[in-house]
């Protein structure tokens, strides 16, 4: 089991380049992780996220239960569960982390066999673009997450590998070989 790290600013399409693998690649499955946000249009809980309260979140902090965290565009938390990690074992799958920057820096640094992929944009046009085209935040939520982008795009370099998502279908290809070529070198 290989623990591949997807990192990269919102927007960029991690989820879009995570159900190409997950569609194509039955070796691979995605963590799910917790968090204290809203559930989008068409999210389901347990399958989407783990949908709790701040209060839950803090005390599954407190007794140890999360392998990352971060506190997210200034108000929700996200993490992932330690659990996830036992069920990929289980299932013989390698398990996908979808995660921040901050909960990223947190798995580099823990003994855990990983491959980390920071994805980055086309261009920043592209990704306000993408941004506004979803159609889920208010303008206000879209500048905090052009501002934290810009932030996290200058980290890019922290990871063992950088791609470019310019086409899903190329970025999903090149990711799983990345993987694969872990494998052979474990």
């Amino acid at each position: 089991m290989t623990l591949l790290v997807l990192v990269g600013p919102a927007g960029v399409g991690k989820g879009t380049v995570v159900r190409r693998i997950l569609d194509s690649e039955p070796d691979f499955m995605l963590s799910v992780s917790a968090t204290t946000r809203d559930p989008r249009p068409g999210e389901v809980n347990g399958e989407h996220y783990h949908f709790v309260s701040k209060p839950e979140f803090e005390i599954m902090l407190e007794q140890g239960e999360l392998l990352e965290w971060a506190q997210v565009h200034g108000n929700h938390y996200y993490g992932t569960p330690r659990a996830e990690i036992d069920r990929a074992k289980t299932a013989q799958k390698h398990l996908i982390l979808e995660i921040d920057l901050q909960g990223a820096r947190q798995v580099a640094g823990k003994h855990v066999d990983q491959v980390q992929v920071f994805l980055l944009p086309p261009g920043w046009e592209e990704l306000e673009a993408r941004l506004r085209g979803r159609g889920t935040e208010t303008e206000e939520q879209i500048q905090t997450r052009l501002a934290t982008a810009r932030h996290e795009i200058a980290a890019a370099g922290e990871f063992q590998h950088q791609l470019v998502n310019d086409s899903v279908a190329q970025t999903a290809a090149e990711i799983v070989g990345l993987v694969r070529e872990h494998e052979r070198g474990s």
